[in-house]
């Protein structure tokens, strides 16, 4: 999409708060004071709405909701904590299995990454991000984003400042997740279809390595260290282990599923804690969480019955909270990192998909 300037619409004020693992009811006005109280804000793509949700987690509160184009999946929020980075795609919804042939065609012109100043709450520019962006990371001096883009089965790169692609690389069938390892010279992607991740080469836009994991993979992240990266199969229930040296697999970490579970755990979203010691893993409609020792590679515990469908995962600079986008339920959790308990559920609307974590600007 070419760069310019958007005119975005503030959709919704609003306010729910719950507790104790209840959801809250539909959002309601926000007040003004609310909307810029000080504080911590999680940051909320609604796909299907449209719309950033923004939330103060500590108060349990949905303060604003922005309208920012079709389809806002991948979402990242800038070090300057003034701007957030969020994918938008013309191509139309379609679940697991559906003809694509039947659906309607889709609106190239609403492909892009939008670019959103949360000081004046408005998309201020849009990047062209290639066809059909899902999920994106950012490189470590944040001059490049690498984005994968689901219809074509590729990654772009694309130049933060000017706005525009320098490169493709082809990866493989509907990539998703993007992690840059920390060194900056490596960036994985997964792809659903192949089940498996490509590692390219940022300078050379090569592909390096290609690594088998479980079914349907997901997300990916990267140890501190760039040693090891960990990956989500939502159909096989597990997470691979991967030598981010060497590209090559070396674990498989088996989720369990809890006694009286009616679904087993289908990882979908995952983030490490602040101190790189604990990995934290979203089951989808198994509606929970998992915990994993980073050094063992062990599941420690298993968080229960934190909302309908949990994706994107964000965690506070401290380690100390979670907070989980539940797509079907329609609301955010916030969760005690040391116990598991649900401390809010907070109602936004439509099907939350992707998380960021920041303050208040």
């Amino acid at each position: 999409m070419h760069r310019r300037t958007l005119l975005v619409v503030l959709a919704a004020l609003a306010v729910a708060a719950g507790c104790g693992g209840r959801s809250a009811e539909t959002p309601s006005t926000a007040s003004t004071d609310a909307a810029s109280a000080p504080g911590p804000r999680v940051y909320v793509t609604d796909e299907p709405g449209g719309r950033v949700a923004i939330v103060d987690p500590v108060a349990g509160r949905l303060v604003n909701a922005l309208a920012v184009g079709k389809r806002p999946r991948g979402i990242r929020l800038l070090s300057d904590g003034q701007h957030l980075l969020v994918t938008l795609s013309g191509s139309p919804i379609a679940g697991p299995g559906v003809d694509e042939s039947k659906l309607p065609p889709a609106d190239r012109k609403a492909d892009g990454i939008g670019v959103i100043d949360l000081r004046a709450l408005a998309v201020a520019r849009v990047l062209r991000s290639g066809a059909d962006p899902e999920a994106f990371a950012l490189s470590p001096d944040e001059k490049t984003l690498y984005v994968s883009n689901e219809d074509t089965a590729a990654m772009s790169a694309v130049d933060v400042a000017g706005g525009e692609i320098r490169a493709h690389a082809q990866v493989g069938e509907e990539p998703e997740g993007v992690a840059v390892r920390p060194d900056g010279r490596i960036v994985y992607v997964t792809c659903e279809g192949a089940n498996g991740v490509v590692a390219i080469d940022t300078e050379t836009m090569k592909e390096v390595g290609r690594v088998t994991t479980g079914a349907r993979p997901r997300g990916v992240v990267f140890t501190g260290d760039g040693a090891k990266a960990f990956v989500t199969a939502e159909n096989a229930g597990v997470v691979t282990v991967i030598d981010a040296q060497a590209h090559r697999a070396i674990a498989s970490i088996a989720l369990p599923r809890p006694a009286g579970a009616q679904i087993p755990p289908r990882p979908m979203g995952l983030v490490l804690s602040p101190d790189g010691h604990t990995l934290y893993v979203t089951n989808g409609r198994a509606k929970s969480i998992s915990v994993i020792d980073v050094a063992s590679l062990a599941v420690t515990r298993t968080f229960d019955d934190v909302g309908a469908r949990p994706w994107g995962i964000g965690i506070s600079p401290d380690g100390k909270m979670l907070y989980t986008a539940n797509g079907s339920s329609g609301d955010v959790s916030v969760v005690d990192a040391s116990t598991g308990t649900v401390v809010h559920r907070i109602a936004v609307g439509g099907s939350p998909w992707g998380i960021a974590v920041g303050r208040q600007p």
